[in-house]
């Protein structure tokens, strides 16, 4: 029997990169729609001898033994090995279970149509009526996977127990982040309750404007979609000049998006391809893919500054830093940051007057707009964090339930969420904490550049000068240290309630 071979720290980084580099293209071929079968537990096979035991071994005497930045790679580079273990045990079935999500179809009004294509119908449908009708459909189907994403999850859960040593998930994804999550669910819990009366104000308003007076007192979760689009305003922000004044608005901040040789964009429009926009960081700096799908509206504006402000960070990486460094987090709530930063630029008004040709008037009301809906996604985002947490905490007792998924969001948002459609809703490693933690630190980031910079920051090239020298850094700061440098506390929620008007 071949024994497998066992890498020093840069020997195991060397090939982790090619490893890696292989598994993001697969899931973007598959992501945008280039394929319609994924292949992922091929590519696991191809470097089974990244991810072994006694490489596992290896790599946590070479960090016991060191101490500093290089102690924080080999750290990140055990915890990608224990992740590799994973899903070398999980990639044919997570595979399996990718494979007929993507060959599932409904019919709705007589057409036939894949799951992600129903799911980008809901943003556009017009008729109240039919979102509800197509919703239930796309959710029924969604969620008779949910044995399969069931079993799969336990699965994962009792692996990554196993290899990591630390059999509480909550514990387990803690030491990874290096926070307390349960800390950081107290502070966002406040402040969601400080914001109930401002949300209040701004949902019954927007409700209204968006849904028309034929909703329901609660509508259901399959309108969200519709109504991030700011669809009633889809005349006014069309799909075809979101490129333009999403690349003329980088450009002033000094980013030439376009023309960056290591970031590839892939704006068309597949049946099978996602409408979720995303960021592909397959080898950074030198290929990241941004990805997005538009469909009118708004949304695809915020969409694509969302993810250049993911693609810019990505491809600015010093490419004389460690792979590690370059491409591995201990999270995501650093690079959300930025992503979140340059979102920030389309609630300002007199970006909406100057690229839209609106008053002063017309452009305030839509940018309260999208304060609604930023108000709307950070309720929704701190109740996905404390049903996950609940989920999470009582998992080895009953397995994974849908209790309290369904009420918690609810009552968050004022948005019917059905209890089913859990699973199908929830990210891995606690990714609700990432996006909270960004929220809070791109709030706090925001309030620094207008005392530093000014209050239109958001086009002045000096912003892009200080976010390009944060690029540098990549992956190796956490969030948290990105507060002390602009003078902030980790938890401190005010500038955040103040964007959010609570």
């Amino acid at each position: 029997m071949a024994v497998a071979s066992v890498r020093t720290p840069l020997e195991y980084e060397s090939r982790l990169r090619r490893y890696l580099l292989e598994r993001s293209e697969e899931f973007r071929a598959v992501r945008v729609g280039e394929k319609e079968v994924s292949e992922q537990a091929a590519i696991v096979a191809r470097y089974d001898d990244l991810f072994s035991r006694a490489q596992l071994d290896s790599l946590r005497e070479a960090e016991e033994a060191t101490a500093g930045d290089e102690a924080e790679r080999i750290f990140r580079l055990r915890k990608t090995c224990e992740g590799g273990l994973v899903a070398a045990q999980l990639a044919e079935r997570e595979d399996a279970l990718e494979n007929s999500m993507l060959a599932a179809r409904i019919v709705f009004r007589g057409e036939e149509m894949p799951l992600r294509s129903a799911q980008a119908q809901l943003a556009v449908e017009t008729g109240y009526r039919d979102r509800e009708e197509l919703g239930a459909l796309w959710l029924e189907e969604s969620a008779g996977f949910n044995d399969e994403r069931l079993e799969v999850l336990r699965a994962g859960e009792e692996l990554e127990a196993d290899v990591s040593g630390e059999p509480d998930a909550v514990a387990r994804n803690e030491q990874e982040k290096g926070i307390s999550l349960r800390e950081l669910e107290r502070v966002l819990a406040e402040a969601s309750a400080a914001s109930t009366a401002a949300y209040g104000q701004l949902r019954e308003r927007w409700f209204e404007r968006l849904l028309g007076r034929e909703r329901e007192p609660v509508p259901s979760s399959y309108h969200v979609a519709y109504m991030r689009r700011l669809s009633p305003l889809e005349e006014t922000y069309t799909k075809e000049r979101a490129v333009e004044v999403c690349l003329d608005t980088l450009a002033r901040l000094g980013f030439d998006l376009a023309g960056d040789p290591n970031i590839r964009l892939d704006l068309e429009d597949r049946p099978q391809k996602s409408p979720r926009a995303c960021v592909i960081a397959s080898d950074p700096p030198r290929l990241v893919h941004l990805i997005t799908r538009a469909q009118g509206g708004l949304h695809d504006y915020q969409a694509f500054m969302h993810e250049a402000g993911h693609a810019l960070h990505y491809a600015g990486a010093d490419p004389g830093l460690p792979y590690t460094f370059r491409r591995l987090s201990r999270d995501h709530a650093l690079t959300e940051i930025y992503s979140y930063i340059c979102e920030a630029i389309t609630r300002e008004p007199a970006w909406h007057a100057e690229y839209f040709g609106l008053s002063d008037e017309q452009a305030a009301e839509n940018a309260e707009a999208t304060v609604f809906l930023e108000a709307l996604l950070f309720r929704r985002y701190t109740a996905k964090l404390q049903f996950e947490l609940e989920f999470w905490s009582r998992f080895r007792e009953d397995g994974g339930t849908a209790a309290g998924y369904s009420e918690r969001l609810t009552e968050a948002t004022g948005i019917a969420y059905r209890p089913e459609g859990y699973l199908g809703d929830m990210d891995a490693g606690f990714y609700s904490a990432d996006y909270l933690r960004a929220w809070i630190r791109s709030a706090q980031l925001g309030r620094y550049l207008s005392r530093e910079v000014g209050e239109d920051w958001w086009r002045r090239p000096e912003t892009g000068e200080r976010l390009r020298a944060l690029f540098r850094e990549g992956t190796k700061p956490a969030s948290e240290e990105i507060a002390a440098r602009i003078g902030s506390d980790p938890l401190d929620t005010g500038p955040l309630l103040a964007e959010l008007g609570g």
